[in-house]
């Protein structure tokens, strides 16, 4: 029974790989687990900072930041973020899909894309698609600090100051559920008013020490943590799509067991029934 033997190592082989997965999936819960306090810890900060930002932006200010000054775009950026490890779905193609479309759109217009990458997978991805890629960031972890996060920043807005580029924005997957990650674009510069908020009237603050120093502090702070924030929730996402891509991968394991025992019972029994009859039929010749 040759291929009855093949079958029982297709399903030896198909176990392992489901005990495999199904360990990934309880190491992705865990550590999903951990990343969600960790975007939770992030978050009330970087949309309490873009609030402020907003109101800077909307303020008859004495002083007014470079950063938010409005200009024609004839240059843009994208600070990508991704993620280092794949085995997470369609996390990462998802949002590269979504990049390309606004990348191609911006060229339509005659605007060239200029890139800063986060995490592994966009430098691979970039890599065999091309693209003018001017910063990049390998190996971030699964507990990014904004040290190892400020160079590739630093790039682009140095780009922006130089008025390389005019337009800066920021790619990355936001967490909605353990269940939904939305591929998302955010501009970052120039400074724009929270879209949540309304702005009814004009108004200004009294700055101290001054205004200049005080925006300029300021103003790097929220850059800092928009850029966090959004590699802190994608890092969620990433443990959040590795846990449904290994329970998806353990049920379709299981799927393929229960397939193969029974194309397994079903060999044998051929098999037994074959010998069977041909044991009848050599005592029937000794009659």
């Amino acid at each position: 029974m040759a291929g009855g033997r093949e079958i029982v190592k297709k399903i030896g082989s198909v176990q392992n790989t489901q005990k495999v997965t199904s360990a990934m999936q309880m190491v992705a819960a865990s550590k999903m687990r951990r990343t969600q306090d960790r975007m939770e810890e992030a978050r009330p900060y970087a949309r309490r900072i873009r609030s402020v930002i907003g109101h800077l932006a909307n303020a008859s200010a004495e002083y007014t930041h470079r950063y938010m000054v409005s200009r024609e775009v004839k240059n843009i950026g994208y600070i990508v973020i991704s993620t280092d490890k794949g085995q997470c779905g369609g996390l990462n193609s998802n949002m590269f899909r979504v990049l390309i479309q606004d990348v191609r759109s911006w060229e339509q217009k005659g605007v060239p894309a200029s890139l800063a990458l986060v995490g592994n997978k966009a430098a691979g991805f970039f890599r065999s698609v091309g693209g003018n890629v001017v910063a990049a960031i390998n190996n971030v972890g699964e507990n990014p600090e904004v040290e190892s996060l400020i160079g590739g920043i630093r790039r682009m807005l140095d780009l922006f100051e130089e008025e390389s580029i005019d337009r800066l924005d920021l790619v990355s997957n936001q967490f909605v559920n353990s269940m939904t990650h939305r591929p998302l674009i955010e501009q970052l510069l120039p400074l724009d008013p929270d879209p949540e908020d309304t702005y009814k009237h004009m108004w200004d603050y009294l700055y101290e020490p001054d205004a200049e120093e005080l925006i300029e502090g300021l103003v790097q702070r929220f850059l800092e943590s928009q850029v966090y924030e959004a590699v802190v929730e994608n890092t969620a996402c990433e443990q959040a799509a590795r846990m449904i891509a290994m329970k998806n991968a353990t049920d379709n394991a299981e799927e393929m067991i229960e397939e193969l025992t029974l194309l397994y019972n079903n060999a044998r029994q051929a098999s037994i029934t074959q010998e069977i009859a041909e044991i009848v039929g050599g005592a029937a010749a000794l009659e």
